[in-house]
């Protein structure tokens, strides 16, 4: 098993940024493919970016130039650095996670993860 726990969101206005933090334990990270998720209000969760334990990295094209995700599996933490943010950036935001023995991602997305975190609010106002 792992544990997840987001950290990092918050309110910002256009153009701002912020950098989420998803901490990992009970497992080490190396182990897993990791992804991040948001859900707006009244909309289904996307997946958003996704990393393998390499570094190899994909996103959606609504964030590419301004977010990037990345991992330290010495620190077993992965992030989700975004810049330029708009309003429909708003979500929540989940961090997830997927054995590396059978991940895959597509377009950004983290296919069928196995554990999720509880998830931390990003609001964009302009």
């Amino acid at each position: 098993p792992l544990q997840l726990g987001e950290s990092g969101g918050g309110s910002v206005q256009v153009g701002g940024s912020l950098n989420l933090s998803c901490a990992t334990s009970g497992n080490t990270l190396n182990n897993f493919c990791m992804g991040w998720f948001r859900q707006a209000p009244g909309k289904e969760r996307e997946g958003v970016a996704a990393i393998f334990p390499d570094g190899e990295a994909e996103y959606v094209d609504s964030v590419k130039g301004r977010f990037t995700i990345s991992r330290d599996n010495r620190r077993n933490t992965l992030y989700l650095q975004m810049n330029s943010l708009k309003p429909e950036d708003t979500a929540m935001y989940y961090c997830a996670a997927k054995s590396r023995i059978s991940c895959s991602m597509r377009r950004g997305t983290l296919m069928g993860p196995d554990y999720w975190g509880q998830g931390t609010q990003v609001t964009v106002s302009s």
